[in-house]
């Protein structure tokens, strides 16, 4: 597979990042930054992001650094309108996407690392250009939609009744 330290330190944590997630919208409908599973996921994301800027296979800073620091920016704009925004409903709107989507966008890596790695020696997909990836994201994506759709109609009931 041929992961540095880094790489695999990256790996790790980013693996918790996304365990976290699963099981919060799975619990919650969402991630939900008051819970243990939405700060694993905060700070797993975090360190994920940052570690991310570390690594590169064609050397120097590169699209996927750019995407890294994008779902950065997301999760820190959310933990800023849950940490001071606590009382705004209309906040609650914009911190359910910001973590959704960066979720999502986590995923993009992470499916095309995964199936351009795995099995070793004879992995899912050639390369990022594969078929399979096209279509696993863009599944990824349409549940992305319908899961922020979901997310949105439950906040705004929890604002109305509020």
């Amino acid at each position: 597979m041929g992961l540095s330290l880094l790489g695999i330190f990256h790996t790790i944590i980013g693996i918790g990042a996304i365990v976290a997630a699963l099981a919060a919208f799975v619990k919650y409908g969402k991630i939900e930054l008051g819970t243990t599973s939405g700060k694993i996921y905060f700070y797993g994301t975090a360190v994920t992001c940052v570690t991310a800027l570390g690594l590169s296979k064609h050397g120097g800073f590169n699209p996927g650094h750019v995407f890294s620091v994008f779902i950065l920016v997301l999760v820190l704009i959310a933990y800023f309108l849950y940490a001071k925004k606590k009382d705004s409903g209309r906040a609650r709107f914009f911190e359910n996407f910001c973590l959704s989507f960066s979720f999502f966008l986590s995923l993009v890596p992470t499916v095309n690392e995964t199936f351009t790695r795995v099995p070793v020696g004879h992995p899912l997909a050639k390369d990022i250009n594969d078929p399979l990836i096209g279509r696993t994201l863009l599944l990824l994506f349409v549940l992305f939609i319908a899961g922020s759709v979901y997310q949105f109609i439950k906040q705004r009931k929890i604002n109305n009744a509020g």
